[in-house]
Formats: structure tokens, sequence, C-alpha cells
């Protein structure tokens, strides 16, 4: 039986198919801050789901999942996830992902459950040195969320040499799409993220999509990232759990497609693909941001066997019918 948390969330979610599609019994640990209830609901109905409403701050909460089953492995995807809030409240940031997390690995450790696929970040690289980013980039996170990404990464390292949990750290890039049949999709709110926020343009005519910065060392002098579907980041979750489960070590994965897209060519890929204009107004740079960040993802596709099978036009085509869907349910 596997424990997702944060299951009721963007990534969580895709994951959570991914493995009721593979015959896995899944119990589902959120507390409906950031995930939703129709999300839960939705799986229900695909598979052998168990929810449990709950809140890695509160021990007695997650303590009570494992006396009532009997778990065999945690993906852990619960935690707070958007920069600007990092950094605005980094009290907030740090109380959430790490006792959160402590709470989760301590309850693990008492119930002799040793095994864990971490949800986490290349922003714990922070300014690259090179590009692409492999896995021996240095790590120098800048914001508070990097920091509570890469100090879970060395709890984990302790928690591995102390007690013997072992665990696989995914550290993906941009992550985009939605379910191929529209169950689930990138569903934030407030929304800070690229596509959805373009696409959000298209269905509010009021609206515009600001670009900041127009003067970055790249081909069009708009920032570089590497932008990798959510599916295909769901199925390195299952392969990285089956690594896990194979080998019994710990270990760190990039997960990205190793090609940049600027956010101009995102924004008219957006375009090209919708059919529609979209209002846009151009910004001096914000502090912090990369020129360019792309991953080296070669370890994956070598050591999980992992692939991307997804282009940029088929993340951005079902992330506008995904939110397509939610703003005709909007409406009516």
């Amino acid at each position: 039986m596997i424990l997702i948390t944060g299951g009721a969330g963007y990534i969580g979610s895709h994951t959570a198919i991914n493995f009721i599609n593979s015959g896995y019994e899944i119990v589902i640990f959120d507390n409906l801050e950031n995930g939703h209830i129709e999300t839960v609901n939705m799986l229900k109905n695909l598979g052998n789901i168990h929810f449990i409403k709950g809140d890695l701050k509160n021990k007695t909460d997650i303590e009570s999942v494992f006396k009532q089953y009997n778990i065999d492995a945690v993906l852990h995807f619960a935690g707070y996830i958007e920069v600007a809030q990092s950094v605005s409240n980094p009290a907030n940031y740090y109380h959430n992902n790490i006792t959160g997390t402590l709470n989760l690995l301590d309850s693990m450790t008492e119930n002799r459950v040793n095994k864990l696929v971490f949800s986490s970040t290349c922003a714990i690289y922070g300014e690259p040195k090179y590009i692409p980013l492999d896995e021996n980039h240095p790590k120098n996170p800048i914001n508070p969320y990097g920091k509570t990404k890469y100090m879970i990464e060395q709890i984990l390292d302790d928690f591995d040499n102390a007690y013997g949990l072992k665990s696989i750290r995914l550290r993906y890039f941009n992550v985009v799409g939605a379910d191929s049949q529209l169950r689930t999709g990138e569903w934030h709110e407030p929304e800070t993220h690229l596509i959805p926020n373009i696409l959000k343009s298209i269905f509010d005519k009021n609206r515009t999509f600001n670009i900041y910065g127009t003067d970055y060392d790249t081909v069009d002098g708009t920032c570089i990232r590497d932008y990798v579907n959510v599916e295909d980041l769901a199925q390195a979750h299952r392969l990285a759990y089956l690594y896990l489960m194979e080998n019994n070590t710990s270990d760190c994965f990039n997960l990205g497609t190793e090609k940049g897209s600027s956010v101009k060519e995102i924004f008219n890929t957006v375009k090209s693909v919708t059919g529609e204009e979209i209002n846009v107004k151009y910004l001096e740079r914000r502090a912090g941001d990369a020129a360019i960040l792309l991953a080296n993802s070669s370890k994956a596709k070598k050591l999980l066997n992992w692939s991307c099978t997804h282009s940029l036009n088929d993340s951005i085509k079902t992330a506008y019918l995904w939110e397509k869907s939610k703003n005709f349910l909007n409406k009516n």
C-alpha cells in the first residue's frame, strides 16, 4: 500500500493516477489547503483509494494513518511551493515544509516504513554555475522555498545514516500540462506559474499577461526554462519507487526535458495551440530570475529508464483544455 502525501494536489494527483493504473492500493493524505476534494472524489472513482484529511504539522494526524493502514512506501508531495510567498513569509514555509516532513519521517521510522520518494526541486541549486545542471551542481538555494527542500534532502541523508530510511529525491524543473483525459490538472489559487497564467489571460479578456525582462542574454531576450510534462513526471515517480524497492539505496535525479523554451516561445506556442490573441505587457526583470535553467536528466534516463514522451505542444494543449473545462464549470 502506497501513502501519497499531498495527493489531492497537482503533481500528487497525476502520480496517484499513474499508480492506480498500475494496480496499486493508495492512501491519499492531504489537508486540502492547496489540494481539492473534487480531485479526491475523482481518484476514488478510478480505483482502490483511501482518503485521510489531515495536516502533517499535527503529528497525531499522520500517526493515525500508519496505525490504520499497512504502508509499504511513501511518496511525499505535501509542502508549500511558491517562491514569492516563501520570501515574504519564511516562517510559514519552515514550519510547514520542515516540521511537516519531520513528523512524517518520525512516524515512518516508528512504524518501520523505510522507503520514501521525495518531491524536491531544481531550486536547491540556486544561480547556475554551468548549464545544463546535473545532480552534482553546487547547492546554494537563494530563497526560503529552495532552502526548505535542500534542508529536507540533508535530513533524509541523516535519517538514512541513522535509521536506514532510504529515499529517492526527484528534482523537478518546470512542470506543465494536465491529465490527457482531463480528469485533473494545474489548479492553484492564486496561480503564479507561467503557462496557466497565460491561459487565464485567454478567458479573461480584461487581463494582461506580464513578461518580466526582455534583455537577458538569450536568443530573444527572455528567460529560458525546461518544461517537463506532468504525466511524464508522474511516470518518473513510479519508476523511482520501483528503483528504490529493487535497489534499497538512496539517490537523487533531475527531471527535465533537457530542452529550453523562452518565455516568448511559450507565449507564441500558446497562441498557436489555442488560436487566441492574448494581451501582453513587457516589464522590467524580476530580482532573482536566472537567464537560463536547463536540466541534465541523463542519470534518470540511464538508471530509471525514464524518458519524456510528451511534447511542449502536448502539454500546452492539455493545459488549455483543462483550463477551459474549469472555466466552463465556474460559469455553470
